[in-house]
């Protein structure tokens, strides 16, 4: 049984409608997000994971990822499950990025998977701007991780979130 406060899920979100989603939010309302080309991997209540792959798009001239496309998939991995909140909810949520903290740990020197662990905290901000009817601003973690599965890059993102 849940409880009072927490999300009352009206509909299941499939991995494909969340795809097409991000498509259309990079090709429509977002140039530099479908300029990066990125794939959504996989996304749950508790996590999601995007691929950025390196190409001429998103080098620098050292050849390694540019910083930009890195704030991209950062961006991606904190933002998207507040959409996926949203259809789950059935409801209109604003949402912004308030702040964001990077910390570049080596050079992206191959394909980036941006991972956040973070839906509970997603979860609990949504939950509270619900029943408390403001803007909620929370703090998550995302990692970008390289193909030899060595952290790259660390991102503490704020996100501000309100329900309508």
């Amino acid at each position: 049984m849940k409880s009072k406060n927490s999300l009352e899920i009206k509909k299941e979100v499939s991995i494909r409608k969340m795809r097409w989603l991000l498509f259309l939010l990079g090709r429509i309302r977002i140039p530099l997000i479908g300029y990066t080309n990125p794939k959504l991997l996989s996304i749950d209540d508790q996590s999601v994971r995007v691929r950025i792959k390196l190409r001429r798009r998103t080098k620098n001239h050292l050849n390694s990822m540019y910083f930009g496309a890195l704030a991209v998939g950062a961006d991606i991995a904190g933002g998207i499950q507040v959409f996926y909140f949203s259809k789950m909810l059935g409801k209109e949520i604003s949402f912004a990025f308030k702040g964001m903290n990077a910390a570049f740990i080596k050079r992206a020197e191959s394909d980036i998977i941006f991972e956040s662990t973070q839906g509970e905290l997603v979860k609990a901000a949504i939950d509270k701007s619900i029943a408390e009817k403001v803007r909620v601003n929370e703090s998550i973690e995302v990692r970008a991780i390289n193909d030899a599965q060595e952290i790259v890059a660390k991102f503490d993102m704020i996100i501000s979130v309100r329900v309508a």
